[in-house]
């Protein structure tokens, strides 16, 4: 129920998200101008605030402190404890706000090094007005912390609607305008969406911590240690938001269009991500942390994450043959539109398909990430995810860079060789999280039978819906896509659920349960 609560609010703003890039993509483009690139590549860089500091490495640090207080029955004190942490990050990020606004032009030239002329200038003069609204990111996943810990898990998933709907109103309000004063009123409405979804969650924190108080917790020992959990959790998010940058440096040598995408293609392949992987482990960590003594933990936390590993792949594996087969229908329905062009919609099924490689790995592995974290282990995923950095950034490079050439493509498919590379290093850093947490609470991993059965149903359900997309018109694609996905999906279900599987079965009970 709680992942349910959970993927409910992900689904509502990531809809809208969706949305809001379906009229970013008509109205700014992709291949055909510098303003989209520009856009998507200023977006990214305050990000790295919000990113950092925000839902992962507080979730890993906060969480498992402050949940294990309400579970001890001490409030007053995880209500000190949380008071402070959100003393401190506000001051922290007000810092770094004022430091990026400051240093935007240095930024770009690290994280778009390829950017010259106007594309640049466009850049760094929407950087400097997007950063301020990372630090009420920030604060908005301080307030996803608390809510969580408390089972208020819906409220904290569905806020990110108060953004994007900002950012929905910019884009029809001034879509008369040039692509340029579209992009700096769109980056405007960004802020001011931030701080409307930091403020739709403030009350009820304040609600349900009521002796909440802003101090730096100076000699108490929990903020010490949520302090001290939040280093490498920092760094562990860090380095992964650095495999993200490397990406986005890399494009920014290849032709114009090429980061924006890569943004396009990464909205879309990041979805199931948020929908499945982020809800199951959003809910799952704080049940794994009210555990108790961590060294009597296991057998609790291997039977949350095999549970969480099963639903998971449910709904991964139809959305990696969905992905790999249907791309251009999800693409098109979309995005083209406006200046999105066909061949846009190509490119972006390109990157689907690349992505669609390491979309499980990538799922479970925030689970494993979310079982050490409830096992107060911070490092482990830090090491492994070096690893991935590591290998995602010297093979993205040279496949980006060179492996069109050999393939006699156009170098702008480089977004979809650097996106493969990053795919593999995904799995590379999942196996090794399995393997390290196997050791410590028992074998963990998905059953064979179960692999083979989803793998094979999305399979079927795939051939059939490639079928169905041959015999419709190009002219009304938002139809296409929704006669297509509908069919696949539907005969995923029907299938899964004929064999007996569980969630299969669920989730015919819950429309059965919606319907009537």
């Amino acid at each position: 129920m709680q992942a349910a609560l959970v993927a409910a609010g992900i689904f509502l703003s990531r809809v809208l998200g969706l949305v809001r890039e379906s009229l970013k993509a008509r109205y700014l483009g992709a291949t055909d101008g510098v303003v989209a690139d520009a856009f998507n590549a200023a977006f990214r860089i305050p990000n790295l605030l919000q990113n950092l500091f925000g839902e992962g490495a507080l979730s890993a640090s906060l969480i498992p402190v402050y949940a294990d207080l309400l579970a001890r029955g001490d409030r007053e004190e995880a209500d000190r404890v949380a008071g402070a942490i959100g003393a401190l990050l506000a001051l922290l990020t007000a810092v770094l706000v004022l430091l990026g606004v400051w240093s935007a032009p240095l930024l770009v030239d690290v994280i778009a090094r390829g950017f010259e002329g106007e594309r640049r200038d466009l850049t760094v003069a929407l950087t400097r007005i997007l950063f301020p609204g990372a630090a009420l990111f920030v604060l908005s996943a301080w307030c996803l912390g608390i809510l969580n810990s408390h089972r208020r898990f819906f409220l904290s998933y569905a806020a990110p609607v108060a953004w994007n709907g900002a950012m929905i109103a910019a884009l029809v309000m001034y879509r008369d305008r040039a692509p340029a004063a579209i992009a700096i009123n769109l980056a405007w409405a960004s802020v001011a969406g931030a701080g409307l979804q930091f403020l739709v969650q403030l009350p009820v924190v304040l609600r349900v911590a009521p002796a909440l108080r802003a101090s730096l917790g100076r000699g108490n020992a929990r903020v010490r240690e949520v302090v001290r959990n939040f280093v490498p959790a920092f760094f562990s998010r860090g380095v992964v938001q650095i495999n993200a940058y490397i990406d986005q440096l890399i494009a920014s040598y290849l032709p114009i269009g090429a980061v924006s995408l890569l943004f396009y293609g990464q909205t879309i392949s990041l979805l199931p991500i948020s929908l499945f992987g982020m809800a199951i482990s959003a809910a799952e960590l704080p049940e794994m942390s009210s555990a108790g003594n961590v060294a009597t933990a296991a057998p609790h936390v291997r039977k949350r994450l095999q549970d969480g590993l099963e639903r998971m792949a449910f709904f991964v594996v139809p959305s990696a043959v969905a992905f790999l087969l249907l791309g251009d229908v999800i693409a098109a329905g979309l995005y083209q539109h406006g200046r999105f062009t066909a061949a846009d919609t190509r490119y972006t099924w390109g990157i689907l398909a690349a992505a669609s490689v390491g979309l499980l790995a990538s799922t479970m592995g925030r689970l494993y990430s979310s079982a050490f974290y409830a096992l107060r282990d911070t490092r482990t995923p830090l090491r492994f995810a070096v690893v991935r950095v590591l290998l995602a950034g010297g093979g993205g490079w040279a496949a980006a860079m060179y492996l069109p050439a050999a393939l006699g493509v156009a170098p702008v498919w480089g977004a979809a060789a650097l996106t493969l590379t990053s795919a593999v290093a995904g799995w590379v850093e999942f196996l090794l999280l399995r393997s390290q947490m196997s050791t410590r609470i028992g074998p963990t991993g998905l059953p064979y039978r179960l692999t083979l059965t989803l793998s094979g149903a999305a399979l079927l359900a795939g051939g059939v819906a490639v079928a169905l997309k041959a015999g419709l018109s190009d002219a009304n694609r938002v139809g296409a896509a929704v006669a297509v996905l509908g069919a696949f999906g539907g005969l995923y279900v029907a299938l899964t659920a004929a064999v007996g599987n569980a969630t299969a079965l669920a989730t015919l009970r819950r429309v059965r349960a919606l319907i009537g």
